[in-house]
């Protein structure tokens, strides 16, 4: 599907080119989100039409974002969860998480401003990165902990607060799986081999 895009995306273009997309993509994300119109001749009439007022809000837009940028440099967000020993979250952080607790330290943001992969799962100091506008993202420090002492001694240290005999027992829990599951399998072809050798 073609498309005229009403903002910068990523990987995509600037506003007002008309690029190529999957339909699924345009679909359920470029159109809703209002970040593009499909490229038909009546809608390049009314973009071209409309253009110089979309530029000005699109400015607007980014003045503002950069200005929730400026109050976010350095941000760094205490979060107290609960967790065993090794560092393991019992749970995990979202982005829905995350955009409450920098809310709650005074800059407002929204779920879908976050930018995370994937739900954090571990005690320590995550980098998140937050998209304020298609040109405009702040990297906040997201201090994941069991109290408030314990992200005292992680700011201080840069990592996170864990019981090393507790991840050494896990690492070794885990290398002796593995052996296991090796011994298993060599176990297995020693069988096989003996069979084949009794048929002959």
């Amino acid at each position: 599907m073609q498309v005229i895009l009403l903002e910068r995306v990523n990987k995509l273009g600037q506003m007002g080119d008309v690029v190529t997309v999957k339909d699924g993509f345009a679909r359920n994300f470029l159109l809703p989100q209002k970040k593009a119109l499909r490229a038909t001749a009546n809608n390049k009439a009314a973009f071209e039409a409309d253009r110089v007022r979309l530029e000005a809000d699109n400015l607007e837009r980014k003045t503002e974002a950069e200005a929730i940028a400026a109050q976010m440099v350095d941000l760094k967000v205490v979060m107290v969860r609960a967790a065993g020993e090794s560092g393991q979250l019992y749970g995990s952080v979202s982005s829905r998480d995350i955009a409450d607790a920098i809310s709650e330290s005074g800059v407002k943001v929204s779920r879908s401003q976050v930018s995370l992969d994937r739900a954090i799962k571990t005690l320590g100091l995550h980098d998140v990165v937050i998209k304020l506008h298609a040109e405009v993202s702040e990297t906040v420090v997201i201090n994941i902990a069991r109290s408030e002492d314990e992200a005292e001694v992680q700011f201080t240290t840069g990592a996170a607060v864990v019981d090393a005999n507790e991840v050494k027992f896990e690492e070794e829990a885990s290398a002796t799986e593995t052996e296991t599951d090796v011994s298993e399998e060599t176990s297995e072809e020693s069988d096989a081999a003996d069979e084949a050798a009794t048929e002959e």
